[in-house]
């Protein structure tokens, strides 16, 4: 069978990668995919946005694949995924109406007061001077740190964790100013929540509800998590901090009764849910944030160890059939993902630098894949066109062996003026 995947990035690349790993899967054409992609066998990248609807539904119609995947949030808050199912294309990916779980932090969280999903407690705002108002309240009750976020998308750096006031004030008149543009309409202030983040993946055909192996990944550029938030700077699976027991509660607090939400709704979701949580000091899941699609880079440490083929689970997602699948097979021991971004990164960044080494880093050892992020091919040669380029991901036995083959494999790659994290999975470091 023939699959698309929509969208350029590291998480579209593992998701290629992934599907070829089965014999069921002859090609597997990416729109528009980069440079690790068009390298990848069995792959073939097509020229076009993906946001461009009408052009992919083209593709798709000429192509004839079992699926289209799409990857990255904006083309399913645009409404894709309704465009190609009106086709009667089968789609991974939730329409428009369901994305909103991503597109809109205000509707996100009004749909898990109402279905009684536990969450920070929070209050929207649609101009400056009430969410200030409010900043001072709370600052009296309660003190900081606060959190202030833009309501729609912003590639994941619409956050602010302010530790004072006058930061939380400086955060909402960026926002008001059209920092996040469209996104920045609306205003969400939450509660600061203490504890460990963890990401939960799950697949949903709009019925049942199954998550995938949880992580952890490490939002913040600096080394010890400091600095200002990113796409994401690495990620491990599966996270020793949610066992098999806590996993059963986000099952049934969290997953369960958004699905169940989304249908009081009318929504019929299928695709990826992805609950980015918090689990407190008392060892509660609280839910920060919902997501529409698969997470980058956990989804470059969780697919290396899932052992049932992957168009397998999408399929029955898309035919609604997930209740009849086996449980998903994993490999045993741990993943490690480790982000190289160029340098400057998350603010301005040089592109068109040469990148060599990668075939030298996965063919020494069989346990690190190389995902590419942000790269192209020019005149046949490799060069970066982002600021998170390259995903170096390695499986081991124990964490502290994936973890030090991701470095290892990280010294063989030529990539002038790259950074990264010196520190990914500090926390389970010593654990199997």
């Amino acid at each position: 069978m023939k699959a698309i995947v929509v969208g350029s990035g590291g998480r579209e690349h593992a998701l290629a990668w992934k599907l070829l790993r089965s014999p069921n899967v002859t090609e597997v054409i990416c729109i528009p995919g980069n440079g690790g992609t068009a390298l990848l066998p069995g792959c073939r990248n097509v020229a076009m946005a993906a946001t461009d609807a009408e052009g992919i539904a083209r593709c798709a119609l000429v192509n004839n694949p079992a699926f289209v995947l799409i990857g990255p949030e904006q083309p399913l808050a645009e409404g894709l995924a309704n465009m190609l199912r009106a086709q009667t294309i089968k789609v991974f990916g939730p329409n428009q109406d369901g994305a909103q779980i991503e597109s809109s932090k205000a509707w996100a969280k009004a749909l898990m007061v109402d279905a009684g999903v536990p969450t920070a407690e929070s209050a929207v705002f649609t101009d400056g001077p009430s969410a200030i108002a409010y900043l001072h309240e709370q600052n009296k009750a309660k003190g900081m740190p606060i959190v202030v976020k833009a309501d729609g998308l912003a590639a994941g750096k619409g956050v602010t964790v302010a530790l004072t006031l006058e930061e939380a004030i400086a955060a909402v008149e960026d926002i008001f100013r059209g920092q996040f543009g469209a996104a920045g309409d609306r205003v969400v202030i939450e509660e600061f929540l203490q504890g460990q983040e963890v990401s939960v993946l799950a697949v949903t055909d709009g019925l049942t509800i199954r998550p995938l192996l949880p992580a952890q990944d490490h939002k913040q550029i600096g080394e010890g998590d400091t600095g200002p938030n990113t796409g994401g700077m690495g990620a491990y699976a599966p996270t020793p901090v949610m066992p098999a027991d806590l996993l059963a509660r986000v099952q049934a607090e969290v997953l369960e009764p958004t699905l169940k939400g989304l249908r009081a709704k009318g929504i019929s979701y299928q695709g990826v849910l992805y609950a980015g949580l918090i689990i407190t000091p008392e060892g509660d899941p609280k839910v920060i944030e919902f997501n529409c699609r698969f997470g980058d880079p956990e989804t470059q440490a969780v697919l290396p160890l899932l052992d049932t083929p992957l168009e397998k689970i999408v399929l029955a997602c898309c035919e609604k059939r997930l209740a009849d699948m086996p449980p998903f097979a994993w490999k045993e021991g741990a993943s490690a993902c480790v982000v190289m971004a160029a340098q400057g990164y998350p603010g301005s960044y040089r592109k068109g630098l040469s990148i060599s080494g990668i075939d030298t880093a996965e063919s020494e050892d069989s346990g690190v894949v190389v995902f590419h992020a942000g790269t192209r091919l020019k005149n046949g040669a490799l060069e970066s066109s982002g600021g998170r380029v390259l995903g170096v991901t390695a499986i081991a036995p124990t964490f502290d062996d994936a973890i030090a083959k991701a470095y290892q494999a990280i010294n063989k790659i030529d990539f002038p003026d790259s950074y990264y994290r010196r520190d990914i999975g500090h926390r389970v470091k010593g654990q199997a």
